[in-house]
């Protein structure tokens, strides 16, 4: 049965006007947040996510802590706004509780843990608005956050969604797409060249998965380019304000961006 949605036209474009490889805009903005150390909304398309990250510090219980590195913490919430579905999910829901542990997952190797012992460092994540590509985004905001408040990580972490249509692959779905078409997520290291992350929930089969996730690689580079020059722009206001005398709009860590990594 044919979809009722025409995920790709005749002419070689979208639902939304792309093309085949084409990435959504992207908008990256820094901020603070109460009493985080960084926060950061990334928006790509009209997908919005503000993360916002907390340490390292000393952890309430305990327990929760490892003698040797830092436990990584992941909340994720949903605004109730943020998509056309009625259903509201909660902290205990199922679906958020995968995705802050796919999350959590995802950077506890890349962030140096060990430079932290008995200490611990929360990652939250609000879902602003939905329209695709909602684990990309969290990781890719996650990733600038973190970045932001002088954790030191190994190397960026940059994800992208991809999907077959018919026998024509696709670079960053949007909810439509998603929909209709299997996909994959893969999530990258661009500068050591590691994959940190491949996840799908439907069928691919293994001929499209190997054209998608090349494909997905060279978008994870353009993807780091474009996150590393918000974080050299953000560094260079923080100390021109620094310079001038002026407070600076953010407690977080003055940093270069090519010394944290």
């Amino acid at each position: 049965m044919s979809s009722r949605i025409e995920i790709l036209n005749d002419g070689g474009l979208r639902s939304d006007g792309r093309r085949q490889y084409e990435l959504r805009d992207i908008t990256i903005e820094f901020s603070l947040q109460g009493h985080a150390d960084a926060s950061v909304t990334f928006q790509h398309g009209l997908t919005q996510v503000l993360v916002s990250v907390l340490g390292p510090h000393e952890a309430k219980m305990r327990s929760q802590t490892a003698h040797d590195r830092a436990v990584i913490n992941v909340e994720v919430n949903v605004a109730a706004f943020s998509t056309g579905e009625r259903r509201r999910r909660t902290r205990g829901d199922k679906r958020l509780l995968e995705l802050a542990s796919t999350i959590k997952s995802t950077f506890e190797p890349v962030v140096q843990t060990h430079l932290y012992p008995r200490s611990q460092i929360d990652i939250f994540v609000q879902v602003i608005q939905q329209d695709g590509g909602l684990l990309p985004a969290c990781i890719n905001g996650a990733t600038l956050a973190l970045a932001a408040a002088g954790i030191p990580l190994s190397d960026f972490v940059c994800a992208i969604t991809g999907g077959v249509h018919s026998t024509s692959s696709l670079l960053d779905l949007n909810t439509l797409e998603e929909n209709d078409v299997p996909h994959v997520t893969v999530a990258i290291m661009p500068r050591t060249e590691r994959v940190a992350l491949v996840t799908m929930e439907t069928r691919l089969r293994v001929e499209s998965f190997e054209e998608i996730f090349k494909l997905a690689i060279d978008a994870g580079k353009v993807l780091y380019m474009e996150m590393k020059a918000a974080l050299q722009r953000r560094t260079l206001t923080l100390v021109t304000a620094l310079g001038s005398g002026s407070k600076p709009a953010t407690q977080a860590t003055v940093f270069d961006v090519d010394e944290l990594l």
